[in-house]
């Protein structure tokens, strides 16, 4: 008997009908001989709707008491889910995700989770029954008090369970049948990965692709626990996420020399105009935003100017965090000696992601080509070994990633990728 985590997403479980068809598909891998643990999001949009409702009663609702109100969405998914399942003949333990042993710490709405004490699931499980567990959330270690870990949380959620469960495989069920190319929504033509190693969806997660949490991915990685991506809607084959390719058959599945292209359209651009281009300043900088507990993604220095000594700097941070980050610099604006404080929130970024590329010469002229032939200005760039990131503007998106996909023939000659459910949002 095999252990499995499955996890389904808000749009598996949006209403009644999904619930139920949720339900039926856990009864199956329990028929199948597997024990079952489930891990489940809030329904639909119901989180977007708790923090909208938040918003309207205080513009600043504390961390404490939006944990509170977030996680009575997946409380009312896990107990829906838990009564589906026992009309279908089948016991069913709904458990929150302090009940689950999820330990974090103290830092509310983007909580780290410390470690997992499953005692009560495996005791669930063991007992025959399928264990249900709200995702997205857990308890403080020093505090005691109800925390969430921020957007995908259910999916860090699963894999930390199925690790601690020793599980033989984490199932993440969504609303596309596996991980693609590029998101479905922006391009049509895009194709399904049937393998891809943890590095590569790594860089796809960090670079704004919305099926896999980079967190989630990460932890997979760590204690080498195999992900299938699969959608709740459909029964075909999804994508396997781990550390060695998998074998469908006889023949073992090849990595790509490009895994794909992602978008990311949630971040904000800031500019400090006129830094003293002298050992330390940088420093300073990031040091003030690090204080304020927040995480930067790309970062680029000017070459100074010979006549002033003076340099700008700019970093990509989450939108959410913008107004953090400038009165966080403005408060140490004396101490670093800068001129001013540029803040854009329109900008997108564009990612080709693939293990191939630095072994591959013109990977790298290929992809500015694409961009310069869409009519696309760039005004960052970033890369590792295997991507390359850059920034433009946002209404440049969507036209950005379709010519950089087709330019280097990820274009799918079958069907459209179907999205079966979710709004994106």
């Amino acid at each position: 008997m095999g252990l499995v985590v499955q996890k389904y997403g808000g749009s598996s479980v949006a209403d009644a009908e999904g619930i139920k068809r949720v339900a039926k598909r856990i009864v199956e891998a329990k028929q199948n001989g597997n024990q079952v643990v489930a891990v489940v999001s809030a329904m639909g949009d119901t989180t977007d709707e708790l923090i909208d409702l938040a918003e309207q009663v205080s513009p600043m609702p504390a961390g404490r008491e939006l944990d509170m109100l977030l996680t009575a969405g997946e409380r009312i998914s896990m107990a829906l889910l838990a009564m589906a399942i026992k009309k279908l003949g089948h016991e069913a333990q709904s458990f929150t995700g302090s009940q689950a042993g999820v330990i974090t710490d103290s830092v509310h709405n983007k909580a780290r989770i410390i470690d997992v004490t499953p005692g009560r699931i495996k005791t669930s499980v063991d007992e025959g029954n399928i264990a249900i567990v709200a995702g997205f959330q857990g308890v403080s270690q020093d505090t005691k008090d109800i925390t969430t870990l921020g957007r995908g949380g259910s999916d860090t959620t699963a894999v930390a369970l199925a690790a601690a469960l020793d599980a033989d495989v984490c199932e993440i069920y969504t609303d596309v049948d596996g991980v693609f190319t590029a998101d479905p929504r922006v391009v049509k033509k895009a194709k399904k990965i049937d393998w891809i190693s943890f590095e590569d969806m790594l860089e796809l997660a960090a670079s704004g692709s919305k099926v896999l949490l980079h967190r989630c991915v990460e932890y997979a990685r760590r204690y080498n626990i195999p992900i299938h991506v699969r959608s709740s809607f459909s029964g075909l084959q999804g994508t396997w996420v781990s550390s060695e390719p998998i074998k469908q058959g006889d023949k073992q599945v090849e990595q790509a020399l490009i895994s794909g292209v992602a978008h990311d359209t949630s971040e904000a651009k800031v500019t400090v105009v006129g830094v003293p281009d002298k050992p330390g300043e940088a420093a300073s900088i990031f040091r003030a935003i690090a204080n304020a507990e927040i995480n930067l993604d790309m970062v680029v220095q000017n070459v100074s100017a010979a006549s002033t000594g003076l340099t700008d700097i700019s970093f990509t941070l989450p939108k959410t965090e913008g107004r953090k980050a400038i009165d966080a610099l403005e408060k140490n604006k004396a101490a670093i000696g800068f001129d001013s404080l540029r803040y854009d929130d329109q900008i997108g970024k564009i990612s080709l992601v693939g293990a191939g590329m630095k072994t591959n010469p013109g990977v790298t002229a290929d992809f500015f080509t694409a961009l310069s032939d869409a009519g696309v200005n760039i005004e960052l760039i970033s890369t590792s070994e295997i991507r390359i990131s850059v920034v433009t503007r946002a209404d440049d998106v969507p036209e950005a990633v379709r010519a950089v996909h087709t330019a280097f023939g990820l274009d799918s000659d079958s069907d459209e990728a179907v999205v079966y459910g979710g709004t994106g949002r």
